[in-house]
């Protein structure tokens, strides 16, 4: 599979994540705490600008301090922001307090009124999506309305302009009102995209049965998509094409913390069908960019540029798949 170019869309959330500060301190005995970028749609952008491409978000924001945070960072990172809404009342951005530790790790996601859920038709509509290449979204977008009416409405238009629609699934329990409605409107939108990425969890879920979960990839591609990646932590990943599956490993990395992995595999994986590369070697890039993101601090921040990734693929053989 190939991108057109590297030009991307993304509907999807922006916030604060805030982590104890020296690495290894527990939250609770904290006293000094690092402030960066979070969200799982920004921090995508992050990954895309950072490794050459460019990246617009469509989303809403808190209109406070905390939103204008926010937004200070998409411009520092060079996310496009022409398409954030602020929003008054008691909407508030989602903030997250991650700590920088393996073991006993504790993240603390508050999600309550949260702003990126006020995205409305509007917000979406007034994208022109022929200036783009795809659209990316993750999974949080459809959680509530009318962001989830929204964001289904920006699969449409830009089908219709006819970009690939790549989905995250990124299945976060807490901010649905029950999982019936997560899997339903998951399948749902799994059955529009192009390129459909997650974990064995996340698909096993899709399926309604954490022991299904690669037929529910499997039967996704034979429906139409070009691309399913059904990641398997350790394990490496298969990804199913309409050609046939490839499996891959993971890079050996000293981890400081289990987040942002997602997030950089998603950069890494898109910037390399932008950039031309085979799928398994764009799977690799991912898998590249997640192992390093999770050996540093913050997920914005630890985003790896080109040079820095391409200094790890030269330094790492191609790993083996378990």
């Amino acid at each position: 599979m190939r991108l057109a170019g590297n030009r991307f869309v993304i509907i999807g959330r922006a916030g604060m994540d805030i982590y104890p500060d020296p690495p290894g301190t527990r939250t609770e005995e904290a006293s000094h705490f690092f402030a960066c970028l979070g969200g799982s749609s920004a921090n995508i952008g992050v990954a895309i600008t950072k490794l050459g491409g460019s990246a617009d978000l469509v989303t809403c924001v808190s209109d406070d301090a905390i939103g204008r945070f926010a937004l200070n960072e998409l411009d520092k990172y060079g996310v496009g922001r022409a398409h954030v809404r602020s929003v008054g009342g008691e909407a508030r951005n989602s903030l997250a307090v991650v700590e920088s530790r393996i073991e006993d790790h504790q993240s603390v996601i508050y999600r309550n009124g949260a702003a990126d859920f006020e995205m409305t038709m509007a917000d979406v509509e007034a994208v022109d999506y022929s200036q783009y290449d795809a659209l990316i979204t993750t999974g949080t977008v459809f959680a509530a309305d009318p962001s989830r009416a929204a964001a289904f409405r920006g699969f449409e238009l830009a089908k219709a302009a006819g970009l690939p629609l790549i989905f995250d699934i990124d299945y976060r329990p807490y901010s649905w009102p029950s999982a019936q409605v997560a899997a339903d409107v998951y399948s749902r939108a799994g059955a529009m995209c192009d390129v459909i990425v997650g974990n064995d969890v996340e698909f096993g879920f899709m399926a309604g049965d954490y022991d299904r979960g690669l037929d529910k990839a499997r039967d996704l591609v034979a429906q139409g998509a070009r691309l399913a990646v059904y990641k398997m932590g350790e394990k490496g990943a298969i990804t199913i094409t309409p050609d046939g599956d490839i499996t891959t490993g993971i890079y050996p990395t000293n981890a400081l913390k289990p987040t942002g992995a997602g997030d950089s595999f998603m950069g890494g994986l898109v910037a390399g069908l932008a950039g031309g590369k085979s799928v398994r070697d764009a799977v690799l890039q991912g898998s590249a960019s997640a192992a390093m993101v999770v050996a540093r601090v913050g997920c914005a921040p630890a985003m790896p540029s080109t040079p820095e990734l391409e200094d790890f693929l030269e330094r790492h053989a191609a790993p083996n798949s378990v």
